[in-house]
C-alpha cells in the first residue's frame, strides 16, 4: 500500500509533552467499526461473554454509535467478565548516551547513542548522531556531566557500521557492571517529538516506565500501559477481567518513520520478546471459555499474533519478532485493542488501520483532534473494536 494513504495533519499543541496525574484520568476513545445485531435478527444465541456473532456496518455519519468519549479509568465498564487483558511487563532503561569521540588526534565531536538492541554482555547496537562522524575503530568515551557516578569512564568501541545511523558498539565494560555504568550516565530516551521541545529529567524515570515494568530491556516504553495504576488493575480483577504478562523489548526503531513509498518495502528491526507456556495455556482457556483477549498496546498486539497459529492458538515463543501489519492482515489472537494515538506514516498507525480500518482511524484521528485528546507517548489513548 502506498504509504501516503496513512497521512494526516496534526496541530502541533496536541503534542503530550507530560502525561496527566493520576495515569487514568487519560482520556479514553472507544471506537466500534461495527454494530452487532440483535440475537433475533441475527439468529445466534446470546448471553456469552466475548460473543464474537455478525456484524454490520455503523450508519454512515453517526458518529455517536462509532466513537464514545471515554476515560481509561471507565476501563472495568468497557469490558467483560472472562475477558483477558495482556500486560507487557518489560522496563525502560535509560539508554540514551551523550559522549565524544576521543580515538583520533582530531577535534572530539559530540556523539548521541540511543542503545536499541543487546548482542551479548558488552555490544550493544545503536542508532548514532551524528554517525558521519564515527569510523570503524573509534572510541566513544560517553560522559558523567551533571550525574554522581560510581564507575569509572565508560567507553565503547565502534565494532561496526550499518545503516541509517546504527553503529555496533563493544563497551569495556561488561554485564551487570556495564548496566549500571548505563543506568547511572544514560537518559530515557524520550520520543524525537518530545526530545526536540523539551530536555528528558528525573520526572521521566518514574512517568515513562509502566507501574509493573519487570523486565529491563526496552529503549521506548509500551505507552499505552503507562496509563494503568495499581487501583484500576485492581478494579479489573475485581470486574473478573483476568491479568497476564508477556514480554517484549521495545527497540528505538519504533521511532523510526517509514520513509519507503510502499509499506511493501518498510523494513522492521527485530525485537526480542517471550510469551510462557503457562500465559499461552491460559490464554486460550480464556478464549474458550468465551472471553476476549485484549491486548494492551501494539507491542502486546504483535507479540500475541507472532505467537498465535493459523487457528489462532497461542503457542509458547521466546525469540525475535519483526512482524509488520499493515491493511488486508488477518488478525488470529487478539479480539480488542488498547493503544495510544500514533504518529502519521507510522508503523503504529499502519497497525491500528488494519485492526479497526484505514477509514474508520481516520475518522477517529479526526474526531479525536476536534476534541481535544492528547496525542503520542504521553497522550491520551483508545479502546479500539475489530473492523470484523
Amino acid at each position: 500500500m502506498r504509504t501516503d494513504l496513512f497521512d494526516f495533519d496534526l496541530p502541533p499543541e496536541r503534542i503530550a509533552l507530560r502525561p496527566i496525574s493520576p495515569r487514568d484520568a487519560a482520556r479514553l476513545l472507544v471506537v466500534r467499526p461495527h454494530r452487532p445485531l440483535t440475537p433475533a435478527k441475527a439468529g445466534v444465541q446470546s448471553g456469552a461473554a466475548g460473543d464474537r456473532g455478525p456484524w454490520v456496518p455503523a450508519s454512515a455519519g453517526t458518529s455517536g454509535e462509532m466513537f464514545e468519549d471515554r476515560h481509561v479509568r471507565d476501563l472495568p465498564d468497557l469490558l467483560q467478565p472472562g475477558d483477558a487483558l495482556v500486560l507487557n511487563d518489560t522496563k525502560v532503561i535509560p539508554a540514551r548516551l551523550n559522549g565524544k569521540r576521543i580515538s583520533r588526534a582530531a577535534a572530539q565531536p559530540a556523539i548521541e547513542a540511543t542503545l536499541h538492541r543487546r548482542l551479548d554482555g558488552s555490544r550493544w547496537r545503536a542508532f548514532v548522531r551524528p554517525a558521519k562522524r564515527l569510523e570503524k575503530g573509534d572510541v566513544v568515551r560517553f560522559g558523567t556531566e551533571g550525574r554522581v557516578c560510581f564507575l569509572g569512564e565508560l567507553d565503547a568501541t565502534v565494532e561496526e557500521k550499518g545503516e541509517g545511523g546504527e553503529v555496533t558498539f563493544s563497551f569495556a565494560l561488561h554485564g551487570a557492571v556495564l548496566d549500571q555504568a548505563i543506568n547511572e550516565r544514560g537518559e530515557m530516551p524520550l520520543p524525537p517529538y518530545i526530545a526536540s521541545r523539551r530536555e528528558a529529567d528525573a520526572r521521566d524515570r518514574a512517568d515513562y516506565q509502566t507501574t509493573f515494568a519487570r523486565e529491563e530491556g526496552s529503549v521506548a516504553a509500551p505507552t499505552a500501559s503507562l496509563h494503568f495504576t495499581d487501583e484500576l488493575l485492581a478494579r479489573l480483577k475485581e470486574r473478573g477481567v483476568s491479568l497476564y504478562v508477556v514480554t517484549l523489548h521495545v527497540g528505538a526503531g519504533t521511532f523510526l518513520p517509514v520513509k519507503a513509498e510502499d509499506t511493501e518495502n518498510h523494513r522492521m528491526h527485530p525485537e526480542w520478546a517471550t510469551v510462557s507456556p503457562e500465559t499461552a495455556a491460559a490464554l486460550n482457556a480464556a478464549r474458550r471459555a468465551g472471553g476476549r483477549i485484549v491486548a494492551a498496546g501494539s507491542t502486546s498486539l504483535r507479540l500475541l499474533e507472532t505467537a498465535a497459529g493459523e487457528d489462532g492458538v497461542i503457542k509458547p515463543f521466546t525469540g525475535e519478532t519483526a512482524l509488520f501489519i499493515t491493511p488486508g492482515y488477518r488478525f488470529r489472537a487478539v479480539d480488542l485493542m488498547l493503544t495510544n494515538f500514533h504518529l502519521p506514516r507510522s508503523t503504529l498507525f499502519m497497525l491500528v488501520s488494519a485492526f479497526s480500518g484505514l477509514d474508520v482511524m481516520q475518522r477517529a484521528y479526526a474526531h479525536a483532534i476536534e476534541k481535544g485528546y492528547r496525542f503520542y507517548s504521553y497522550g491520551d489513548a483508545c479502546l479500539l473494536h475489530p473492523a470484523t
